[in-house]
C-alpha cells in the first residue's frame, strides 16, 4: 500500500477503496457516514488485505 493510498483512505475512505468492489464501498461509506475513524479504520484494512 502506497502513500498516496494512505493518505486517500484518512480524507476520503469511500474513494480509496474504488478498485476493490461495489459492497466494499458500500461498507465504507455507511461507516464513514457512522463516524469518520470507523471510516478510515474500514478503508485501511480493506485495501491492507492482499
Amino acid at each position: 500500500m502506497g502513500l498516496f493510498r494512505v493518505l486517500l483512505c484518512i480524507l476520503f475512505p469511500p474513494l480509496a477503496v474504488l478498485d476493490k468492489g461495489c459492497g466494499s464501498i458500500l461498507i465504507t461509506f455507511l461507516l464513514t457516514l457512522c463516524g469518520w475513524v470507523p471510516g478510515v479504520i474500514a478503508a485501511l484494512v480493506i485495501n491492507n488485505n492482499k
